[in-house]
């Protein structure tokens, strides 16, 4: 079986987002439904697989990442409203048999993210 991770990385420092409150949604024809809520350790990743085992199945999901509050806590002068505030990135699950890494590249002006393993 494959797993689903995470990492955030600051790259207005070049380091790991340290304590960012990532959200792991499941996208159905009736909605969002909240499966997951962790917070981001001293690497910038969540301690355990998002998803693994029986729970990693092919779908339609969300990552909801709390860049805006993150940035705000390391001191960051943030207009208001916030550029970037609640990065949702949403994406598919094919095979449950594979890993699916989603990190987050973060600025408070920008975001990027991209298919690891």
């Amino acid at each position: 079986m494959g797993k689903l991770s995470t990492h955030v990385l600051d790259i207005t420092v070049g380091k790991p987002g340290v304590g960012v409150k990532v959200a792991l949604y499941a996208v159905t024809a009736q909605g969002r439904e909240l499966l997951k809520t962790d917070v981001t350790n001293a690497d910038g990743r969540c301690a355990v697989p998002l998803l693994e085992g029986d729970t990693m199945k092919p779908g339609k999901y969300e990552l909801v990442f709390g860049a805006g509050a993150y940035f705000a806590a390391q001191g960051v002068d943030l207009p208001e409203p916030r550029f970037i505030d609640e990065v949702t990135l949403a994406f598919g699950i094919a095979s449950a048999d594979q890993n699916y890494h989603v990190p987050l590249v973060v600025s408070p002006w920008a975001y990027s993210t991209y298919r690891g393993s």
